[in-house]
């Protein structure tokens, strides 16, 4: 979650089962979250003890999928409404019907209806509320040879579902303007993001069979996407040259940063250390974000620069240029320096002219992401790969003010996989769990946990196997009077 929090303190094997507020104290951001952490875990839990791993309501379950035929760029799916588990997380397919505008001279001239958009149906099904191509959170592009369905069939359709956060850049009904434009922020939101996505069947271990079969080898396709491969610790070490510094905390304090922090070490190019996985680091969780106005070659203007320096921009600062559509589609494209800032024009001169697909559209809500990183420097530094730190494992890695990293050697990295290290003045050290010899531990990823499940088998134009679960009520329905 990409957001200004202090700390996350929600952990399930303390069981917890809420948190007491306590009068005359003071209040913190990160209670006020693992409350709402303990909850959403009970809850999917429940859900997912009931239903199983999947499933949904058997009078009505979500995203029944239908093939509509066409040549390779036109073919499509339609994706049925409705709801749906998937690890007792509830995925909704709706569609928003908008009511009726009404003229600006007040009077109406409608023809009665409520001015709905109309879905889209195929004979034999109920009505489709989406489209493979239309979908909310999935930005399927026909232009991108990847996004289209198999030309081949069998086929499989799954769902994909994770988490993320979700701020006010992204959705500015989430700012209460009467605060003022000065003031910052409120809460961020957690979003359920669900696609609906294509997998040959040459991916799957069987290339056809039955139901059980099929949904069998799918789980065995997604179980390694959905375990952790990767593991890191994190320390505070006194850099050796500390007594030449300014001190603002204790002598001794291996953390000497001058304010608390959290820091964030994601991974920003997915594979292996070997074959060229990065990650990029940020001391704020990743949550300065400045809202793009408009992209012009390698001019990026902004609405804001930041509130103060601390969240702003400075010329050698590395950034990402992301969207709606870049978050949710999760590929990963160059970090870019900032070269120059323009502050009476509100905007940045990067290293490089943004992807074309990214930043350019005001409905998409743009923004640049900044990162705290560095280029590397001195003998043992990181090299860069498109504008993030090649990653190295084996070995304590220098971030900033003494804190380190340490990867485990041999891991398999996921693009987003993320660890957050608070950071605090108090201790001049870091927050992260440790033996009893004080050794730092190694720890999975803190997120993001992705979720599959499979919906439909595409056995060709005419023919798709129904592969999703459904449950049934536990009530029955009262009898009915004579």
């Amino acid at each position: 979650m990409h957001a200004d929090f202090s700390r996350l303190t929600f952990r399930p094997d303390k069981h917890y089962s809420a948190v007491l507020t306590q009068q005359g104290r003071v209040q913190l951001d990160a209670d006020a979250n693992e409350q709402a952490a303990i909850e959403r875990y009970q809850l999917r839990t429940l859900a997912a003890d009931l239903i199983g791993r999947r499933g949904g309501p058997a009078a009505a379950p979500g995203f029944a999928i239908g093939y509509v035929p066409g040549n390779q760029d036109a073919a499509d799916l339609t994706i049925g409404g409705g709801r749906y588990y998937v690890d007792g997380i509830l995925c909704e397919a709706y569609r928003p019907e908008p009511g009726p505008a009404v003229p600006d001279d007040g009077h109406w001239g409608g023809d009665g209806t409520d001015g709905a958009a109309g879905t889209v149906g195929v004979p034999g099904q109920e009505p489709a509320v989406w489209t493979y191509w239309d979908q909310p959170d999935a930005y399927r592009d026909q232009e991108r040879p990847g996004d289209r369905l198999p030309a081949e069939f069998p086929f499989l359709v799954y769902l994909k579902v994770w988490e993320r956060s979700v701020t006010a850049v992204e959705d500015p009904e989430i700012r209460e303007v009467a605060l003022g434009a000065a003031m910052p922020d409120t809460a961020a939101r957690a979003k359920v993001v669900w696609q609906v996505l294509a997998l040959p069947a040459s991916e799957l271990s069987v290339p056809d069979g039955g139901v059980s079969r099929v949904r069998d080898a799918f789980d065995a396709w997604a179980e390694p996407q959905e375990r952790a491969a990767a593991w890191l610790a994190a320390r505070a070490r006194r850099p050796e040259r500390a007594n030449e510094d300014p001190c603002l905390s204790h002598p001794e304090a291996a953390y000497r940063g001058p304010e608390n922090q959290m820091y964030r070490v994601e991974v920003h190019r997915s594979g292996s250390a070997e074959c060229g996985a990065a990650f990029k680091w940020s001391r704020e969780n990743g949550s300065v974000v400045l809202p793009i106005a408009s992209v012009e070659g390698v001019w990026v203007d902004l609405t804001t620069l930041g509130d103060d320096d601390k969240l702003g921009l400075s010329v050698g600062d590395w950034v990402e240029v992301a969207d709606s559509a870049y978050v949710s589609r999760d590929e990963p494209a160059d970090l870019l320096q900032v070269e120059e800032t323009d502050l009476p024009g509100r905007r940045v001169r990067l290293s490089a002219e943004p992807a074309p697909e990214v930043g350019r559209l005001a409905e998409r809500h743009p923004f640049l992401r900044r990162w705290d990183h560095r280029a590397p420097r001195g003998r043992d530094a990181l090299p860069l790969a498109g504008g993030a730190l090649r990653l190295r494992e084996g070995a304590w890695l220098d971030l900033e003010d003494g804190v380190q990293v340490y990867f485990r050697p041999g891991g398999d990295y996921a693009r987003g996989d993320y660890w957050l290290v608070p950071a605090r003045t108090a201790t001049g050290s870091v927050e992260w769990p440790r033996n009893a010899a004080g050794e730092a531990l190694l720890q999975p990823p803190a997120g993001v946990r992705v979720h599959h499940a499979p919906l439909a088998w595409v056995k060709g134009p005419t023919t798709v196997v129904d592969l999703r679960q459904t449950f049934a009520p536990l009530t029955a329905p009262a009898p009915q009077e004579a």
